[in-house]
């Protein structure tokens, strides 16, 4: 088995890397910033590299040490939160990543429903474009955003989502916006991560190519969202995710519903093991259920 660092190494790195400073760091862990240089010392004679470039200005990562902290950091969290949780006797905690707009615009505001229904179980929700390591323990379940490719995983679909043109109802009276072909005169919101892009629309829906300039750009769906709202331009989102936009007058299809293009995007994953928790499984219902209200 390969030899690796003393724990306290890697705590000291991974604070000093997160505070960009010894004595913040050395303050968190109730040491002095001498010791906590100590350990960073012993952790770069240990793995051969410097980890750390200081300057008048401060500390930074090092290229390696920013490698390093790619592939330590989420270990570290999830040793360190994992011994919180067992010596507060938190047996049924749960952790969900979710992709960031998901999570703000659709999972927060059922997630009151999730808690009455099951007190008993602690959940932690991260949220990031990045998915989870599985492999670090980071995450009980990632709900994730894109084209499912994702092998010797369990990848269970959430909902079907109608993708479409969105704009503010003032902005869609003010242009007059009736037309499809009006959009190629107006300005045009791109959201960058979306599994749907304007070039995907207008070959679905005209003969015209989509603009190759946006006004502004996003990337994530809830700014998309607020920029129509403001009247900066067309959106091309998710009306599942618009849903409270829409709801509250906000945005609208200038164009109806039926200029959509139907998608899964969003999918529960874990691995297998993961399914047999009864807090994944209470989640995994719990959130299917919601899926299907819409």
């Amino acid at each position: 088995m390969a030899a690796i660092p003393p724990i306290t190494n890697l705590q000291a790195f991974e604070a000093v890397a997160r505070r960009r400073s010894f004595a913040i760091a050395a303050n968190e862990l109730h040491l002095t910033a001498s010791a906590v240089s100590h350990q960073i010392a012993r952790l770069e004679d240990f793995l051969g590299v410097r980890l750390f470039e200081r300057s008048a200005h401060g500390v930074r990562l090092s290229p390696a040490g920013e490698r390093y902290l790619s592939r330590v950091g989420g270990a570290i969290t999830a040793l360190t939160t994992a011994t919180d949780d067992l010596r507060q006797g938190l047996s049924n905690s749960l952790y969900v990543h979710c992709a960031p707009s998901l999570a703000s615009l659709w999972l927060m505001p059922r997630l009151h429903e999730f808690a009455r229904a099951h007190p008993e179980i602690t959940l932690n929700l991260s949220a990031a474009h990045t998915h989870s390591d599985f492999a670090l323990g980071q995450a009980d379940i990632d709900i994730r955003y894109g084209v499912p490719n994702w092998p010797e995983l369990v990848v269970e679909p959430l909902f079907e989502e109608r993708i479409l043109p969105l704009a503010s109802p003032a902005y869609i009276r003010d242009h007059r916006l009736r037309r499809v072909e009006q959009l190629l005169e107006l300005p045009l919101i791109q959201s960058n991560v979306s599994v749907v892009q304007w070039s995907d629309w207008f070959s679905a829906f005209t003969d015209r190519r989509a603009p190759d300039r946006f006004s502004v750009r996003f990337d994530r769906a809830q700014m998309s969202l607020d920029a129509a709202s403001q009247g900066l331009g067309v959106a091309l989102e998710s009306a599942t995710m618009a849903g409270k936009h829409i709801r509250e007058g906000k945005l609208r299809p200038p164009f109806g519903t039926d200029k959509a293009i139907e998608v899964k995007a969003h999918f529960a994953v874990y691995p297998a093991r993961h399914g047999k928790r009864p807090p994944v499984e209470a989640f995994l219902a719990w959130v299917h259920g919601q899926a299907a209200k819409g």
